[in-house]
Parts: structure tokens; C-alpha cells; sequence
């Protein structure tokens, strides 16, 4: 099948969404006149290489390459695309091993990815590591939730970050899991980790509210759910106990879903969370449609590599 047919179909098979509690009866598809295309990642753990025809339930997926070729193909249906990378980008193959990140981040860049989050596995090589492969990464971090203040990554990650595409402005935030206790203090330094749900209060206030979103999005690793955990936050619970977020694209906990969960946010709209699974064997794709009211709809998948 053509890549091009596939994404088509895989597409269709997805539900319409309304966001911000508008009903799909209401939008005004006559006058629709924008579509923003989400392209994400997590957890790619330095799989650089496509699996081999023996490796099991992930034979002869993945690789940079072929990712290469369905977002490139992608790019050219809605140049209104934009690529994230929800963290732990280093450490699983031995391409870390030998260069450190180097070669992860080159070939992000050459993807083109518009920005990323930071992971727990982003610190493996301390976080002096991550900090001199920065100059090889031509695309920018957010994290709103680690104070870098006190530590040679100071500045070099933003809390959030504008785009505009088409008329739509898109504001995009990062949040990391707790450091403490998963990984060694002395990698981290001094990063201080900061309420998730508190933080993500105060940056959508400010996207919304100064910024002028039309279209707001977490880059999140803190898990899509923990089922023995009351006290963990996940993407499920930081959905249910925010607003003003349209889309959070998670990481960490491996989680394949095949389409965007809907979850009701703290004033009752409807927001989405994603998550592709590991290792970049899929590319989550996720299309939002906007009437001139700027009313806006989704549909999304899972798309395998």
C-alpha cells in the first residue's frame, strides 16, 4: 500500500473530536478554513536503526530513515505541521553509548523537529552531558516544571514556546517527571522539580491569556497513568485537573493507544492525551481543524513506522 493511501486510511478510521465543549453539530464545517497537523514522538531511546526481521513483536519497524520519509510525506499534504518529542530521547542502544546523544539530536535536527521535552533518561550522562550536546540539537526544550536556575542548563530550556501556522497561533509547554528518587541526584544537580499541576495553571494562563493561543499544547513525561498510585501525576490526572490544554502528548510509561484519549478537563471541555508507545516504531499524527470563529475540532492516530 502507498504510504500516502495508508495515512489516508488510517486517518478516516479516527473519531472527530470537539474541543472546548463545543458540540460537533455546532462547528462550522461550510466555513472551515484551517488544519494544523501535530507530529509527535517518546521515548525513542536512541533507535536509531529500523528492527531486524527477528526482533520479535517489533520486527522490521522503526528507524530514523522511514520516520524521515512519513513525515516528509506528511509535510507535503499540510506544510502546517509541526514535529515534537515528548523525552527520553538518549539511552537504549549503543549509539549512546559511543557518542553521548550526539547523533540523536543531529538527526532530530535533520527531521526537523519544531521542539522537545526533557526526560528522565535525558540525564544518563549527568546533566553536564545533556547540556554540551545542546549545540547539536537546531531545535529548542521546554520544560516549565524543572528550575535549571542553579545549573549549567540555565536558560537553554524554556517553559513554552509560540508557533504560528496559518493564522493559528500554537503555544507549547514542557513538564518532567520527579527526578528524585529515579534517578541519581548527582546527575540532575541542582534541578529543582516544580508542581506539575500548579505550573500548568500558570503557563496556559499566560498562553491563553498574554500569548493569545489559539491552540495550546504539553509536552509531558510524566506517565499516562499509574494504576497503584495515588499520589503520582500522570497525564490523566493533570488533564482532569487543569484547562485551557487542547492536547497533552505524553512519554515515560511506554503506553501504545492507537488514538487520542478524551478526557474532561476541570471546567467539563473535552482535551486529548497521546502517547506512541517506544523506541519511534509509531508517529502519532494528530489533525485539528479551526472554523473562522476559530472553533476548533480533532482526530488523531497512531501511525506504525
Amino acid at each position: 500500500m502507498k504510504r500516502r493511501d495508508f495515512i489516508q486510511q488510517a486517518t478516516a478510521g479516527t473519531a472527530l473530536v470537539a474541543l472546548g465543549g463545543l458540540g460537533l453539530q455546532s462547528f462550522a464545517w461550510a466555513t472551515r478554513t484551517s488544519k494544523i497537523t501535530i507530529l509527535h514522538t517518546n521515548d525513542v531511546h536512541s533507535h536509531i536503526d529500523a528492527f531486524g526481521p527477528n526482533d520479535g513483536r517489533n520486527a522490521n519497524k522503526g528507524g530514523v530513515a522511514r520516520r524521515a520519509s512519513l513525515i516528509e510525506s506528511i509535510r507535503n499534504e499540510n506544510p502546517n505541521t509541526l514535529l515534537f518529542d515528548a523525552g527520553d530521547i538518549f539511552q537504549g542502544t549503543p549509539y549512546f553509548n559511543y557518542y553521548g546523544g550526539e547523533l540523536e539530536f543531529k538527526l532530530m535536527s535533520k527531521l526537523k523537529y519544531d521542539a522537545a521535552t526533557i526526560g528522565n533518561h535525558d540525564f544518563d550522562n549527568g546533566i553536564e552531558g545533556l547540556y554540551a550536546q545542546l549545540p547539536h540539537a537546531k531545535f529548542e526544550f521546554v520544560s516549565a516544571n524543572y528550575d535549571f536556575s542553579n545549573t549549567i542548563m540555565d536558560t537553554h530550556a524554556k517553559p513554552y514556546k509560540t508557533f504560528k501556522k496559518e493564522g493559528i497561533k500554537i503555544g507549547v509547554f514542557g513538564l518532567g517527571i520527579e527526578l528524585n528518587g529515579l534517578v541519581d541526584p548527582s546527575m540532575f544537580k541542582e534541578t529543582k522539580y516544580l508542581d506539575p499541576i500548579e505550573i500548568s495553571q500558570e503557563t496556559t494562563r499566560i498562553l491563553k491569556q498574554d500569548e493569545q493561543c489559539d491552540l495550546i499544547i504539553c509536552l509531558s513525561h510524566l506517565g499516562y497513568h499509574y494504576k497503584n498510585s495515588k499520589t503520582k501525576i500522570s497525564d490523566l490526572k493533570l488533564a482532569a485537573a487543569t484547562k485551557n490544554i487542547d492536547l497533552i502528548i505524553g512519554g515515560h510509561t511506554h503506553t501504545f493507544l492507537k488514538k487520542p484519549t478524551v478526557v474532561k478537563n476541570i471546567d467539563g471541555k473535552n482535551m486529548l492525551v497521546n502517547q506512541v508507545g517506544c523506541y519511534g516504531i509509531n508517529l502519532g499524527k494528530i489533525d485539528f481543524y479551526f472554523d473562522t470563529d476559530k472553533n476548533k475540532a480533532a482526530n488523531g492516530t497512531s501511525i506504525i513506522v
